[in-house]
């Protein structure tokens, strides 16, 4: 596969050896590519003439099923989906050629048009606003990058034999009337020649060309007194990027003559068409602002620095990160940058700029942030200016009515004493001045030379080796494996009435079947994770890293997991110059089902409050959701009744 996630002609990405089930995606398919050009040695079809539905077909997909290249067609059927205010629902449609329409190495070219959602009210879901459509690529064979498509008219490309997906999302604004929308979505096979696919070329889709080409030129040109391994990845990213445009439907007449025609009449084009009812029911309650529980993920500063060659503190610096800390709120998540220093101390802040800036009350002050961290400069040098700078800081925030937000994160997964030692004195400078500071302690186990301890008893005593010097205790979901018994354990040593929360993370592990984000886990697997969370009764989460892949100097450079890892771990979004000119990052879809994780916690927290919390868990296992790590639902069906039955008993 190459950079741009786009799999060539003729060839067929083999399965990832290790990755959990999920789909009937991932596996080879004997018969190649040849068995589905029924044309070859033919005229070839002119999709002008016949109905669309005789060359593809196209079903509906829920948003936690992996659609990958094998899956098997499905019958036809219109899209419902149901949603609160101040939610995103996901739905995906599936298209797969039955025979091909092109002569070229492509089955054929598809063109997707979208509507407006209106209500007989006349209220509307505004497409490009409220709706949206994305193509879902396949990352290592697996469907997990989510490229955007223009708007309204989107067109693909179909290899023979080969399922590709669409994923369409919904957001509905917190000020939506409720009530019921429709709209269609129209499916159309398109003839392969440039007359056509001059005409359909909008100026927005000549001016990404242009700059897609110009990005090729840039990548290339400024080569010389580079470092030969610098070239080299140079000029592998510019040959992905001019194979990728290679692809593009305007140049399918150079793949082969295939003759010429005129371009078809709009109403012949639309009759022909595969015509998709899409249809949203807005329900009658709203999803808070803020969300209900802290899920604070790590963003490197240090990867964002070097792919896109950003000297730290200058103004493209500040750019980028701003970019991506507004981009990822709107997962229901609360971003912190993050720089390693040595043996696991950490530099995490979510405002790159300092207190007294003009921005950093925008930042901390925002609704949809759950927590922010509060940088610890010491951790880097010890001078006094660092200091100086810490205790204004603290200073200014502590005044403000957000520091209830405010954690301090110095150091990851202590391993001995002196470590532990170190977080103390760090904790103790802070709470000098600033006594109601929260510091948050990440760990999997208590200190190795504690005496006296089994391996177990050290790990369940760190609230008493840091008492009073963390007040969020963050532990390993791959500690507690599937024993969830061992939860109160962990629970009985924290003090909650003074300030005490327990919290958790996955990293690395836990593996499959238990819930966790690698790539080629099952959909409701990556969901699982914050049922998990709140089933357990954790107060908060974090996750170590959403953008933390192997190291390059080109943003454009194809994207690799990083060595020891499991793929797609420390990975929830990928550049957007890896798929287009777009300084946009790329959501995979493990990064859209931890929203609507997020968003499920909403529900069962909405349906507590208003019986209470054992009613709840009862929902979440009646309904056949989620039981255990190791036992919660493979499919979808579930889902939707579980947050149908809250929405009639609580928003009806």
């Amino acid at each position: 596969m190459d950079s741009s996630g786009v799999n060539p002609a003729n060839f067929i990405i083999p399965p990832v050896e290790g990755i959990a089930g999920g789909g009937t995606g991932y596996g080879w398919a004997d018969v190649g590519t040849e068995s589905s050009n029924l044309c070859k040695g033919v005229n070839v079809i002119d999709p002008t003439q016949i109905p669309s539905a005789e060359l593809l077909h196209v079903w509906c997909m829920p948003s936690t099923a992996n659609v990958g290249q094998q899956e098997m067609p499905r019958p036809f059927d219109h899209v419902s989906l149901l949603a609160a205010r101040n939610e995103r629902e996901s739905v995906q449609i599936a298209l797969r050629p039955k025979l091909s329409w092109a002569s070229s190495g492509l089955a054929g070219t598809v063109q997707i048009q979208c509507t407006d959602l209106c209500s007989a009210s006349g209220d509307r879901l505004v497409l490009g606003q409220s709706l949206t459509m994305r193509h879902v690529v396949p990352i290592l064979g697996v469907p997990d990058a989510l490229v955007p498509l223009d708007l309204p008219i989107a067109q693909i490309n179909l290899l023979p034999g080969e399922t590709t997906s669409i994923w369409v999302s919904v957001d509905v604004p917190a000020g939506q009337p409720p009530g019921h929308y429709e709209g269609q979505i129209l499916i159309t096979a398109l003839k392969a020649n440039a007359e056509m696919s001059a005409q359909v070329l909008s100026k927005a889709e000549k001016y990404n060309l242009y700059r897609e080409l110009k990005s090729c030129l840039e990548m290339v040109e400024p080569v010389d007194g580079k470092p030969l391994d610098e070239v080299a990845e140079r000029l592998k990213s510019a040959t992905s990027s001019l194979k990728r445009l290679l692809l593009w439907p305007v140049f399918q007449e150079f793949y082969k003559d295939n003759g010429s025609c005129d371009m078809m009449d709009e109403d012949a084009f639309t009759n022909i068409s595969i015509n998709m009812k899409f249809n949203v029911t807005v329900w009658d309650f709203t999803l808070p602002l803020t969300p209900s529980l802290p899920a604070v993920f790590g963003i490197s500063e240090t990867v964002i620095e070097d792919r896109f060659a950003l000297e730290h503190g200058s103004e493209g610096w500040y750019d980028a990160l701003d970019r991506h800390f507004k981009w990822l709120l709107q997962y229901r998540i609360s971003p912190y940058f993050c720089r390693w220093g040595d043996s696991m101390r950490i530099l995490a802040y979510t405002c790159p700029w300092p207190a007294d800036h003009p921005r950093s009350e925008e930042y901390y002050s925002d609704p949809r942030l759950a927590a922010y961290a509060v940088p610890y400069a010491p951790i880097l040098s010890c001078s006094n200016e660092a200091r100086d700078s810490l205790r204004k800081d603290v200073e200014i925030l502590k005044s403000k009515p957000h520091w209830r937000k405010a954690y301090f994160y110095l150091w990851d997964e202590p391993l001995n004493s002196d470590q532990y030692e170190l977080i103390r004195s760090m904790s103790s400078d802070i709470r000098s001045y600033a006594p109601d500071a929260r510091i948050l302690t990440t760990y999997y186990c208590g200190p190795s030379d504690a005496h006296g301890s089994s391996t177990f008893e050290a790990f369940v005593k760190v609230p008493k080796y840091l008492r009073p010097h963390t007040q969020i205790f963050c532990t390993s979901e791959w500690v507690l494996g599937n024993r969830e018994d061992l939860v109160n354990d962990i629970t009985a040593e924290l003090q909650p009435e003074n300030g005490e929360e327990w919290w958790t993370y996955v990293c690395m592990g836990p593996s499959d079947p238990q819930p966790n984000w690698h790539l080629g886990m099952r959909g409701t697997q990556h969901r699982a994770v914050m049922w998990r969370v709140w089933k357990e009764g954790g107060t908060g989460f974090l996750y170590w890293g959403a953008n933390c892949y192997e190291k390059s100097l080109v943003a454009s450079a194809e994207i690799k997991f990083r060595r020891g890892l499991p793929p797609g771990d420390g990975v929830l979004f990928y550049p957007g110059e890896v798929f287009s000119p777009s300084h946009e990052p790329i959501a995979s879809i493990r990064l859209e089902r931890i929203l609507s994780g997020m968003q499920d916690i909403e529900y069962l927290k909405l349906y507590s409050s208003r019986y209470s919390r054992e009613e709840g868990l009862a929902l979440l296992e009646k309904t056949g959701a989620y039981l255990s790590p190791e036992r919660y639902t493979l499919e979808h069906t579930p889902i939707d009744l579980m947050r149908a039955e809250i929405y009639r008993t609580c928003g009806a």
